[in-house]
């Protein structure tokens, strides 16, 4: 009887043992699947992009940082940079050498299906039975904006300083980065580019401001003050003035100058920046004229067309236009 309880005991322990290994072997299986996969390592990435934590993306990524402005690098801007990736789903790795996999990531931004597959590699173990993996080493793409000659733009939601009218930026990937630029005299509608590998075939954008319709009423403005003084003025030929009159009779009453059609205003850029198009008009002379042989007065009334140029100079507070007469 000893002997039968002392072999049901050592069977129970043998059970129990079995039992724990099973669960030791499941729990290794379930480990290595998930929090010590590949593909958890991108998980964390991801999180770290939609997050808007630059430091920890960083880390993960195992990325140097390129020359250039780190404004979409962190915080907000690249918050909207990643909400913009939806329908994030992590595939199964694939080998790629030695202790090497990628994880192809497929998803979405805007009307767009993309795939970027991450490189990571095994760099050693945990408690024997637990892979460890990193990413690659890489760098991270940058993105040229520019933007004429404007000193700065907005880059999700962030206002960058653009020397020259353009910078470099690195930035995470995938994220849409989204750039437009607003001011009081000039404006760009936004642009958007999807960012979606390390090595992007197209990493450039670029921003079209045109002028606004404050610059073009101030131009006009000034355009209509410089004519308005010169019709005030009761001679013939005003001086600096696009117009005049010229006449080998006699004045015999007041002198009338009325604009009669101003010119229309266009600002074109140009390579030193922004140009007005030449500028036409018409102006109406009223007055009386006396005939040197005959002493009849006759009313006369003539039109003059007349064009002329002007330099424009426009800065974040004043606009100048200089008017240029030639004959």
């Amino acid at each position: 009887m000893q002997g039968t309880s002392g072999m049901k005991v050592m069977a129970g322990w043998l059970l129990s043992l079995m039992l724990v290994v099973a669960g030791f072997i499941g729990t290794v299986s379930v480990l290595n699947s998930t929090l010590y996969s590949p593909g958890y390592q991108v998980e964390e990435y991801f999180n770290a992009l939609r997050s808007g934590n630059g430091e920890r993306a960083l880390g993960l990524l195992n990325a140097s940082v390129p020359e250039g402005s780190a404004a979409v690098l962190d915080g907000a801007p690249l918050q909207r940079g990643a909400s913009a990736v939806q329908d994030v789903e992590i595939q199964e790795p694939t080998a790629a050498g030695q202790d090497r996999v990628d994880v192809p990531v497929t998803y979405r931004i805007g009307d767009s299906d993309y795939t970027t597959s991450f490189p990571l590699e095994k760099t050693g173990s945990e408690w024997l039975f637990f892979p460890t993996w990193e990413f690659a080493p890489s760098a991270l793409p940058t993105v040229d904006v520019s933007v004429r000659d404007m000193a700065e733009s907005t880059v999700n939601g962030q206002r960058i300083a653009t020397p020259e009218g353009r910078n470099t930026l690195p930035t995470f990937y995938p994220v849409e980065l989204a750039a437009h630029y607003t001011s009081e005299y000039f404006a760009a509608p936004s642009r958007t580019l999807p960012v979606t590998s390390s090595t992007p075939a197209d990493n450039a954008l670029p921003l079209e401001p045109a002028p606004t319709a404050a610059l073009v009423e101030a131009v006009d403005g000034k355009i209509r003050e410089f004519l308005d003084s010169c019709a005030a003025r009761a001679v013939f030929q005003p001086a600096d003035c696009p117009f005049n009159y010229q006449t080998s009779q006699r004045l015999a009453g007041e002198i009338q100058w009325s604009i009669q059609r101003y010119p229309e205003v266009r600002i074109e850029p140009v390579d030193e920046g922004w140009a007005l198009a030449p500028l036409a008009g018409s102006a109406q002379l009223d007055t009386q004229l006396q005939d040197l042989f005959t002493g009849a007065i006759e009313d006369v009334s003539v039109t003059r067309d007349f064009e002329f140029d002007a330099r424009l100079t426009v800065t974040n507070s004043s606009v100048t236009v200089a008017p240029v007469i030639e004959f």
